[in-house]
């Protein structure tokens, strides 16, 4: 029976697929299989040996240790796309908040005094809340993903004149563009023409705080910019100089801090970009699933620290080995194999920078004594054999 730890509120359509009789769910750490997580931090969590994957029930993995995941030979799953459509939507309305100033108007009216003549009232204030409308205005979108690709073909349906930029751009991500989406060779046409600026990108080392005082230097004056993606893309200091100066007109973002309250033309709102019900039950049944495959079948699907393989089940074992991308590592473990007899009726291996994940598929049954020299060898990280019959 495989343990999950589930530290996080996981939605029970997704926890309800997990066998009762193959699946024992609990919320310690004591010798789980795998972890189910949502925002739970663990970067600095012991794991146990047994631990062989953890799963995010969202797109982020800022809270999971990846890189000594991957030296353990742990399996990081997270979710893309399970969220897209609810961020998508909180873009609309980000796109609508920054534009026209619907919130100072809520709450001025809401603050009218009840015995005034509110019609009165409201028809000689409204002109303080005046803004754009989005029609022909020009949108950038950074990151042209799940979320980024969504938000970028329904702003062209508002009207807008849509730029992306994303230099991981998949055929299959193209595809799903809108034909109108412009590409952004560079990240400087974004800046240079856009009245909104869309952030949709991870936060990686070579995007944490890419929006500074020298990329906003090169925008337009008075662009809106939406950040939905990480906070940390956006370097505080020189946004609130921005917005201070008017040279950024409003910044929305979905990650508030102290000092991001404290700035002038701010819209901060608590982290909603997949807060709803659909997004959360999308997410939770993408990652148990996720994780029933990699236990029962060795399959890796979505994981942001090893390739992706799906092992075929051809023979009677699949020993599902996770190493280092080195040279004559196939060779060695062949070596090991075939000199036990084991005929080896299918290979499926595939790197990841320096991170590789082989299933041998074997007519037979591999000893317990071959699998424990294999986890010993010069290179390989963690050997598992799944049964196939």
């Amino acid at each position: 029976m495989f343990k999950i730890a589930v530290l996080n509120r996981i939605a029970p359509i997704g926890l309800g697929n997990l066998d009762r009789e193959k699946y024992e769910i609990s919320d310690d750490l004591e010798n789980p299989d795998a972890i189910l997580v949502r925002s739970t931090n663990l970067l600095d969590m012991e794991f146990p040996d047994s631990l062989k994957a953890i799963a995010r029930a969202g797109a982020g993995v800022n809270n999971i240790p990846v890189d000594r995941c991957s030296q353990r030979g742990i399996v990081v799953f997270n979710t893309p796309g399970a969220n897209a459509n609810a961020v998508k939507e909180l873009a609309v309305a980000a796109l609508l908040l920054t534009s026209r100033d619907i919130i100072g108007g809520v709450n001025w009216v809401h603050g009218l005094p009840l015995d005034s003549d509110i019609i009165k009232e409201v028809e000689s204030g409204k002109g303080r809340f005046v803004g754009p409308e989005l029609y022909g205005k020009k949108l950038g979108v950074f990151g042209l993903g799940a979320i980024g690709a969504l938000v970028a073909n329904i702003a062209t349906e508002l009207g807008m004149k849509v730029y992306g930029n994303d230099p991981y751009l998949t055929v299959d991500g193209a595809w799903r563009l809108n034909h109108s989406v412009r590409r952004a060779a560079s990240m400087d046409t974004i800046f240079e023409n856009c009245d909104y600026i869309a952030l949709h990108v991870p936060s990686t080392p070579e995007t944490k705080g890419f929006i500074n005082a020298q990329s906003l230097a090169a925008m337009k004056d008075g662009v809106r910019i939406i950040n939905l993606s990480r906070g940390d893309l956006v370097n505080d200091r020189d946004m609130a100089a921005a917005l201070e100066s008017g040279k950024v007109a409003c910044y929305l973002t979905d990650f508030p801090s102290a000092e991001i309250l404290g700035m002038k033309n701010v819209i901060a709102i608590p982290h909603l970009g997949a807060s709803t019900p659909e997004s959360e039950d999308n997410c939770a049944i993408m990652a148990v699933n996720e994780l029933i495959d990699y236990l029962e079948n060795g399959n890796i699907r979505n994981s942001v620290n090893f390739p992706e393989v799906i092992n075929r089940k051809h023979g009677d074992e699949s020993i599902c080995i996770i190493h280092y991308n080195v040279p004559n590592m196939l060779a060695q473990i062949s070596g090991a194999l075939s000199a036990e007899g084991l005929n080896i009726e299918n290979l499926s291996s595939r790197s990841k920078k320096d991170m590789a994940y082989s299933v041998f598929e074997v007519a037979g049954s591999c000893p317990q004594p071959v699998v424990e020299r294999l986890s010993r060898a010069q290179g390989i990280i963690r050997v598992n054999v799944i049964k196939n019959r």
